[in-house]
C-alpha cells in the first residue's frame, strides 16, 4: 500500500507524525508513505523545525507555495498536488483537518478518481464564514474514509445524510464512516514525557506548574479586527489586576504586528510593561506542551489548543462565539467568550471559583492512528494485525 500524505500547515504537521510513528513502528513492510509539503506555512519556526522535533522524516516534496489569497494559494497547491499524483499514483490520499492544503489534496485526488482518507472528518462550527468550514465540507464529501475523532463528529456526518452502515469496499459514493479518537491525543499521551525532558520552558520564563494562564491568539477574527483585539487585550489586562496570575502569550506572527497597529496606545504600552504579562515569541511543539501541561488554565481561539487543554485536564476559554469541539462545552471545561472582555472576565471567575471538572473520557484512547491503518489494511486485502493497540504506560497522563 502507497499513502500518499498530504501536509502543509503547522498542526498538520504534528498530526502526520503520529501516522509516520505508527507506520515506522509497525507497518514499515506493509506501508510505503510519500510524504508531500505544500509549503502553506514556510516559516522555519512555523514548520521546518518541527520535522526535526517530532522525528518526521523529510518531505519527498515541498510544493513551496507560500502566502496569498485563499484562490492563490489553493490553485498552486491542486496543480503541484495533482502531478505529484500522476507520478506516484498512490493508493491512498491521506488528509488531516480543515486547511487550503487540505482542500487542495481532497480536489486534486477526487478529480483523478484516487481514495481520500480524510483524518478528523466530521468537524463543524456551523459557521461558513470560516475558510475552515467550508474545506471540511467539501473534504468531507468526497472522501472515501472518513476517520472522525469524537461521537459529535459522527453525528455531524449522520445529519448530513451519511449513511454509517455502508459496508466494504467503500467508494467515494458509499463512504466508510470510522470513530477512532483523536490523532492528536496519541500525540499527547506520546510526547508529553518527552516534552518534560528535553524543555526547560519553564526555567527560561521563571513561571512554575499551575501559577500561569496560557493564551494563544491567532485566528483573522481577533487579530484583524481592532474591536476585538483591544476588548482580549483589556480583559487580559484586568485578570492580572484582578487575580495572582501570570499570562504566558506566545505571539503568532500576525498578532505582534496586528498588536503593534491596532492596539490603543495606552494599551499596547500597558501590556508591554506589565510585568505578569510575559510575551515570548513561537515556541516549539515539545515547549507548547509543555506550557499547556504546566498551565492553571488555557484562553485560546486555536481549535487544536481547546482540544489539547482538555487533554492534560485544563479548564479552557475559548475566544470565538462557536466552536467545532462543543463536547468540550457541554462537559463544562471550555465556555465560549468569543472576544468580549465580560465575558472573558466572567468565565475567568467561574474557573476560579469552579476549579473541578470530571474531563471524562471524550477522544478515544490513544491509539487513533493504529486504528486507521489496520482499517485501511484490512479493506485493501492485506492482513491487518491482530495486536491491541495499547498506549504505553509510560506515556499516560
Amino acid at each position: 500500500m502507497k499513502l500518499l500524505t498530504i501536509i502543509g500547515a503547522r498542526p498538520q504537521i504534528i498530526k502526520a507524525s503520529a501516522l509516520s510513528r505508527a507506520i515506522r513502528q509497525q507497518f514499515a513492510d506493509q506501508i510505503t508513505e510519500v510524504l508531500v509539503h505544500t509549503g502553506q506555512h514556510y516559516d522555519e519556526n512555523m514548520s521546518a523545525v518541527f520535522f526535526e522535533e517530532l522525528e518526521i522524516p523529510q518531505p519527498d516534496y515541498n510544493l513551496q507555495v507560500g502566502s496569498g489569497s485563499h484562490g492563490q494559494q489553493t490553485a498552486k497547491m491542486i496543480m503541484g498536488v495533482e502531478e505529484i499524483l500522476e507520478k506516484e499514483n498512490p493508493t491512498y490520499v491521506v488528509i488531516f483537518g480543515d486547511t487550503n492544503s487540505t482542500l487542495a489534496g481532497a480536489i486534486a485526488a477526487s478529480k483523478r478518481h484516487v481514495p481520500i482518507v480524510h483524518i478528523e472528518a466530521g468537524l463543524r462550527s456551523y459557521n461558513k464564514r470560516m475558510p475552515e468550514e467550508i474545506n471540511r465540507i467539501v473534504s468531507d464529501h468526497v472522501s472515501t474514509y472518513l476517520f472522525t475523532p469524537t461521537q459529535a463528529g459522527t453525528d455531524n456526518l449522520k445529519k448530513e445524510g451519511f449513511l454509517l452502515t455502508n459496508s466494504p469496499p467503500y467508494t467515494i459514493d458509499r463512504p466508510g464512516i470510522f470513530q477512532v479518537g483523536d490523532i492528536m491525543y496519541d500525540n499527547s499521551l506520546y510526547f508529553s514525557e518527552l516534552a518534560a525532558q528535553r524543555t526547560t520552558i519553564l526555567e527560561k520564563l521563571n513561571v512554575q506548574g499551575g501559577d500561569y494562564t496560557l493564551i494563544t491568539i491567532h485566528r483573522n477574527a481577533n487579530t484583524d479586527d481592532s474591536n476585538r483585539l483591544n476588548g482580549i487585550f483589556r480583559a487580559l489586562q484586568i485578570i492580572t489586576a484582578t487575580y495572582s496570575v501570570k499570562l504566558v502569550l506566545p505571539l503568532h506572527p500576525r498578532t505582534a504586528k496586528q498588536m503593534n497597529a491596532l492596539l490603543e496606545p495606552e494599551l499596547y504600552q500597558a501590556i508591554h510593561t506589565n510585568p505578569n504579562i510575559i510575551l515570548i515569541p513561537p515556541v516549539s511543539f515539545l515547549e507548547m506542551t509543555t506550557l499547556e501541561k504546566n498551565a492553571q488554565r488555557i484562553i485560546t481561539d486555536s481549535g487544536g489548543v481547546q482540544k489539547e487543554a482538555y487533554f492534560f485536564k485544563k479548564p479552557c476559554l475559548i475566544l470565538r462565539a462557536e466552536t467545532e469541539w462543543i463536547e468540550i462545552v457541554k462537559e463544562g471545561a471550555a465556555i465560549l467568550c468569543d472576544a468580549d472582555p465580560y465575558r472573558i472576565l466572567g468565565a475567568y471567575a467561574h474557573f476560579e471559583t469552579n476549579p473541578v471538572i470530571p474531563f471524562i473520557s471524550l477522544y478515544g484512547d490513544g491509539t487513533a492512528a493504529y486504528q486507521i491503518i489496520d482499517i485501511l489494511l484490512g479493506e485493501d486485502g492485506n492482513k491487518p494485525t491482530t495486536n491491541k493497540f495499547l498506549p504505553s504506560s509510560k506515556f499516560l497522563l
